[in-house]
């Protein structure tokens, strides 16, 4: 043992005695892999997470966006009112420091270093001073550990740390809105490091990149690749997240949903699993998946982590209630919650769930009790609170309520938070203040003249009825007047001398204004002084909950007194029949104003229901007892045509009736024209038939045979509506009416080729031919319905121009020959049809706007 022992030793002394080189480039290695984390990269790390963990504690959700993200570090979604806070500026300027380019790298430095335009911090030379963010502080550190500790050889990174700090400087510059350069630093590592085992995380942050510069071709080409391949679960875990969220910035809602569906599957943090399935709800719900929906949002609430979260995914899963499973059950249980812990904090918000719930299931009733219920409780959420007083305005809206609606649409405006919301509804409201005007215009005119066609008796006993109607509200109001002064004089105060309410207490409370001290609303005159005050400046208003935005009137009722032109003033001749019958007029000139009046704001009604909110059927019925009461021939024109027009292509059998009256009433009218033309959609190729039977209609046009030729016409196109010869048989038609009817009755046919077919070569020969028309036409007067108007000149007679005695002048056919020669010939009839990219298009209307109503009895288009 002894012997073994020493020859160990010895062993041992000649080895630690011996020197082994190691070669400089290795050491450099070994040291440099070393000191990049622990110098520079830690550093770097440290300021990204900062930001990272800034962000996540000052996020805040906006559940009224379409999409809430799922990485609570993102970009905040559009309405949020997340600023930089105090302790994140406080934080980033700690950071602060202006780290130089080391020298000795070069001028360039490695791919992905700032230029020489940026200072080492990533900002614009000069700007230093500022002092820099924690992710341009990231970005910094990032780029001094890629300068100092890169090692290269042949092309080759051999610092394996220097993929961290790409990493770091990658992310970094994502943040700041920098992602082509982010992009440039991502090729280095693919360049030089393409076989580290971590390349597809730098993958995902390129996919990220690509979909950050909307370049989603890219990005998804980038993620669908990775998911192809056999990559750490880990990777897989942010891939899903990325990659779902590019497909819904890219509105590919289907697929984004399945991603989801395997993001929520892979990530096991509750936290994370949660706001995946509350998005996977929004996606859905947004595709019209409400069931589907309800159960994401459930998983969302089992999941939840956060008590705000747990809430919202409350209301959700009663907005995608369907209506058919167990109301009572789920009503039972939201009213339930509501009363628990702290979720009694919130009640205003279940209710308005509640109230969601209740409209699905059919319960209008119920759910008006609900949102109201949600308007007396504490306010925890304004937009909730505006989204109630939306509810309730809506009900009002369906009941034809304007005023009602108005009102309780600013009160909305008046406490919503999310941006996009307060937009579209300050629309709406603008929209209904217009219909209101109209509504009530016509409600106005009709009572005056209901009364004015009424004889004395009939007058007398109406004016009676309402005259005891009227006595027993003012009793009614008067009586309330007493109880409320009797309320007002009951004090149960303490006035006794060592009360501080008693007069010349030291502490009493100040009466402002007056010498004496007293309890401020026992002074009759200091409470008179402040109510004067109070209405001079926001005049008489209700009692009623947000009574500061409000308009400036007792009630909702008081409005619609005021638009009816009902005065709310006593008058001492009130109680008198003849003071009412005295101020019906009895001026034919005045009644037929009104009428007048009357008829335009119900054409304007009809057409703000169809723009304004696409209610066609109420449109379509406000239009029809329009035409009803027989207004003068230019709103009745008007009316007609837009009932056509917004029936004809969906509901036919609506749009029946009013072309017929066109076609009937009114045949030379361009509105009888585009009732007999409307705009096609699209055409299908020519087919033999359509070809043979326009030949058929072109030789008997030749003969001189029009009729016969525009028979052939008229069922042709009424048989093949899509045909591409279909703008050459109303070409066609347009000279066969020329040589019977005359060149006003051509006009008007070519105005409509004109108009429904510009894009095609017919359209354009119309248009040429309607010049030449214009520019000689000898004009003979007729009205709507095609009777001459003799005109006089002096004492001369009008002479017709028209050798058929219709009245209706001649086309000049010199002028059209050449045109027709060339447009209308059978071998001509290989005009292609119209472009993919321009297509006739059925007539469109500005959803927003009326003002596109064609002018002086002519559709949109023809001047």
């Amino acid at each position: 043992m002894k012997k073994n022992i020493l020859f160990l030793l010895v062993i041992c002394l000649v080895a630690s005695c011996a020197t082994k080189t190691k070669k400089p480039e290795q050491r450099s290695k070994l040291l440099k892999g070393f000191s990049t984390y622990y110098n520079t990269l830690f550093n770097a790390k440290d300021a990204l997470n900062s930001e990272f963990t800034t962000r996540d504690k000052g996020h805040k959700d906006n559940f009224y966006a379409p999409y809430i993200p799922i990485l609570t570090y993102e970009d905040q979604p559009l309405g949020s009112d997340l600023g930089q806070s105090e302790a994140f500026a406080e934080n980033s300027m700690k950071m602060a420091e202006v780290v130089n380019r080391p020298s000795g790298r070069g001028a360039s430095g490695p791919p992905g270093a700032p230029d020489g335009g940026t200072s080492g911090t990533g900002r614009p030379d000069g700007e230093q001073g500022k002092g820099a963010t924690t992710l341009e502080i990231a970005e910094a550190k990032a780029l001094k550990a890629i300068n100092k500790y890169s090692v290269t050889r042949n092309g080759e990174e051999k610092n394996k740390t220097i993929f961290d700090a790409y990493m770091i400087l990658a992310q970094a510059r994502i943040y700041r809105g920098k992602s082509l350069e982010a992009l440039d630093a991502l090729n280095y590592v693919f360049t030089h490091m393409k076989d580290d085992k971590r390349i597809p995380l730098a993958r995902i942050y390129q996919g990220l990149a690509y979909d950050k510069i909307k370049d989603y071709h890219r990005a998804h080409e980038t993620f669908a690749k990775l998911k192809g391949d056999d990559i750490n679960k880990s990777y897989q875990k942010l891939l899903s997240i990325y990659y779902a969220e590019s497909l819904l910035d890219a509105g590919k809602k289907e697929e984004a949903a399945k991603e989801l569906d395997d993001a929520f599957e892979l990530n096991g943090n509750r936290k994370l699993k949660s706001r995946i399935a509350y998005l996977r709800g929004q996606v859905l719900e947004n595709l019209g998946q409400n069931d589907k929906a309800r159960e994401s949002y459930t998983a969302a609430y089992k999941y939840a982590n956060d008590f705000e979260f747990e809430v919202k995914s409350q209301i959700a899963i009663a907005k995608t209630f369907n209506g058919k499973g167990d109301y009572a059950g789920a009503k039972n249980y939201l009213e339930g919650i509501s009363k628990k812990g702290t979720y009694g904090s919130r009640k205003n918000e279940f209710y308005y769930a509640l109230g969601l719930m209740a409209n699905k299931a059919g319960k209008k009733d119920e759910a008006q009790q609900f949102f109201r219920k949600s308007l007396f409780e504490k306010v925890s959420d304004p937009q909730i609170r505006g989204l109630a007083y939306y509810e309730i305005g809506k009900s009002y809206l369906e009941k034809n309520d304007y005023i009602g609606a108005g009102s309780y649409y600013d009160s909305a405006l008046a406490v919503m938070t999310y941006e996009p919301s307060k937009i579209l509804l300050k629309d709406q409201s603008e929209y209904i203040k217009k219909i209101s005007k109209n509504y009530y215009l016509i409600k106005k005119n009709d009572s005056i003249l209901s009364l004015a066609r009424m004889d004395n008796t009939q007058k007398t006993d109406y004016f009676t009825k309402y005259i005891a109607k009227l006595k027993i509200k003012e009793e009614k109001e008067e009586q309330e007047r007493r109880r409320a002064e009797r309320s007002k004089g009951f004090d149960t105060g303490d006035y006794s001398a060592n009360s501080i309410f008693a007069n010349g207490s030291s502490s009493a409370f100040e009466d402002f204004g007056v010498t004496t001290k007293s309890f401020y609303f026992s002074n009759t005159g200091t409470v008179s002084k402040g109510t004067s005050t109070f209405k001079q400046v926001w005049g008489d208003r209700a009692l009623s909950d947000n009574w500061r935005y409000s308009k400036k009137m007792a009630s909702i009722e008081d409005m619609k007194n005021e638009a009816l032109g009902v005065t709310s003033a006593p008058n001492p001749r009130r109680f008198e029949p003849a003071y009412y019958i005295e101020q019906i007029p009895t001026d034919q000139g005045k009644l037929s104003q009104l009428k007048k009046d009357r008829d335009t704001a119900s054409l304007g009604l009809g057409i703000m229901y169809q723009n304004y909110f696409t209610n066609t059927p109420l449109a379509t019925k406000t239009l029809y007892d329009l035409i009803e009461v027989k207004p003068e021939e230019k709103v009745m024109l008007q009316a007609l045509y837009e009932i056509f027009a917004m029936n004809y292509e969906k509901n036919p059998q609506a749009s029946e009736r009013a072309k017929q009256i066109l076609l009937t009433d009114y045949p030379y009218t361009s509105y009888a024209e585009f009732a007999r033309n409307p705009k096609n959609q699209s055409f299908v190729k020519s087919t033999e038939e359509v070809e043979n039977e326009y030949k058929r209609a072109y030789a008997l046009f030749e003969s001189e045979k029009f009729a016969e030729s525009k028979d052939i016409i008229d069922q042709t196109i009424q048989k093949f509506p899509k045909d591409a010869l279909v703008p050459k048989l109303y070409l066609l038609n347009a000279f066969n009416a020329g040589k019977s009817s005359g060149k006003e009755v051509m006009i008007l046919q070519l105005e409509q080729i004109a108009l429904n077919y510009a894009k095609t070569p017919e359209g354009i020969r119309a248009k040429e031919m309607l010049n030449y028309l214009k520019s000689d036409l000898s004009f003979q007067a007729t009205d709507s319905k095609g009777n001459t108007i003799p005109q006089q000149t002096g004492n001369r007679p009008s002479q017709p121009n028209s050798p058929n005695g219709t009245g209706i002048p001649q086309m000049n056919e010199g002028k059209v020959q050449k045109l027709e020669n060339a447009d209308l010939q059978p071998q001509n009839m290989g005009a292609a049809p119209p472009s993919k990219a321009n297509p006739s298009q059925p007539m469109q209307k500005d959803k927003k706007s009326s003002d596109n109503r064609p002018p002086s009895g002519k559709p949109p288009g023809i001047q």
